[in-house]
């Protein structure tokens, strides 16, 4: 485990957050380099990224959110072929919505204009969950893997999953965007918590709230979770570069979790016009927005969050509102355009780099240990 807490084997001592464990002992447990963890980013990714972040010394992750069964089965495969390294995977663990007709019904209309633009008949677009939260299927299918580390994102699943995955050896983390949601992921059974700061792209980890107003910057909000929970904090949201590594380490970080610095890295699968995105000037502005997924995600800023949003009351729940972007999308990015393609990255785009994963992790471990 990464960070196994109160083992009698593990020297504890005073610390921003109560108390911090021997850093070598933690290291030797999981054999990395450093405490330097790739962020899951389901939709550019599989476990090309994953592996060679683990192979590198750090901790890959392979995103498991938008997986069938039998696509998990493979990626993990694949995964266990690649590296002997510990990893983690990550899963949605998001309530599942009642569709709203009415709702449904007044989403299509607002998207009309586009699709007559782009030719499409909106009288047939598909239906469909778009993404399936962490259940027991999902559970069946990793069991025999045992992942060093499964994390969640939108909370935790019940009790009973976390229970199972914990009896695998797995050390369970999630994202907190607030002071409260890291304590309820410590009370309910989180061994640590990633503080994801207002900073970080995708989707925001928020559960307890959907109000946009209680989210913080990375330097806010992981001194003031370090200060309130006993688990160790995982800093997430902004970190690109060396000093991003170690202002969050000053601020009590135990590990950092890094995603848009591998945006553009040889193993993602990052579209080429998600790609020109983020090496254009347009990567310098992104924002939340909801009118992807219908749940709040930082993005850069394109022609569909100008015109339905950033931030629409019109967009279904999460995650029904995919289902009619996403003829908009296909048929604009056949086109060439990334319109309606929704552009993941977080604040911290300047130091984005094409390179191996192996060296952009190399350069995050060094820094640590500066």
């Amino acid at each position: 485990m990464i960070f196994t807490l109160r083992d009698p084997g593990t020297t504890l001592s005073p610390g921003p957050n109560h108390y911090s464990l021997r850093m070598p002992t933690c290291l030797e447990l999981l054999g990395l380099s450093a405490p330097i963890l790739q962020a899951p980013m389901a939709g550019v990714q599989n476990h090309r990224l994953t592996a060679a972040v683990c192979n590198a010394g750090g901790l890959g992750a392979l995103p498991a959110a938008m997986l069938s069964a039998s696509d998990l089965q493979a990626q993990l495969q694949a995964l266990s072929q690649a590296t002997d390294k510990p990893y983690n995977v990550n899963f949605f663990c998001h309530a599942v919505p009642t569709p709203d007709a009415a709702k449904e019904a007044a989403w299509r209309q607002q998207l009309l204009p586009h699709y007559r633009e782009l030719g499409l008949d909106a009288t047939n677009i598909p239906g469909g969950p778009g993404r399936v939260p962490f259940n027991h299927d999902s559970a069946d299918v990793l069991a025999p893997f045992r992942p060093a580390v499964v994390s969640f994102h939108f909370g935790l699943p019940s009790a009973e999953l976390v229970d199972r995955v914990k009896s695998w050896g797995s050390l369970v983390l999630s994202s907190a965007t607030t002071v409260e949601e890291a304590l309820w992921l410590q009370d309910h059974g989180a061994d640590a918590v990633i503080a994801q700061g207002l900073e970080a792209g995708g989707h925001r980890g928020m559960f307890l709230t959907s109000d946009v107003s209680t989210q913080m910057g990375s330097m806010a909000l992981l001194p003031q979770i370090v200060e309130a929970v006993r688990v160790p904090v995982i800093a997430a949201g902004g970190i690109a570069h060396a000093a991003g590594l170690q202002a969050a380490k000053a601020l009590g970080a135990a590990a950092v979790q890094i995603g848009t610095a591998y945006l553009c890295s040889d193993e993602a699968t990052t579209s080429t016009l998600h790609r020109a995105a983020l090496r254009s000037p347009a990567a310098r502005h992104t924002a939340l927005t909801n009118v992807f997924t219908g749940r709040p995600a930082r993005g850069i800023v394109n022609r569909a969050m100008r015109a339905l949003g950033p931030i629409s009351p019109l967009a279904p729940a999460f995650p029904l509102a995919t289902a009619a972007m996403g003829p908009l999308r296909t048929t604009a990015e056949a086109q060439g355009s990334s319109d309606f393609t929704p552009l993941w990255a977080g604040q911290n785009t300047a130091h984005i780099q094409a390179r191996p994963a192996a060296d952009i992790t190399h350069d995050f471990i060094a820094a640590w240990r500066d």
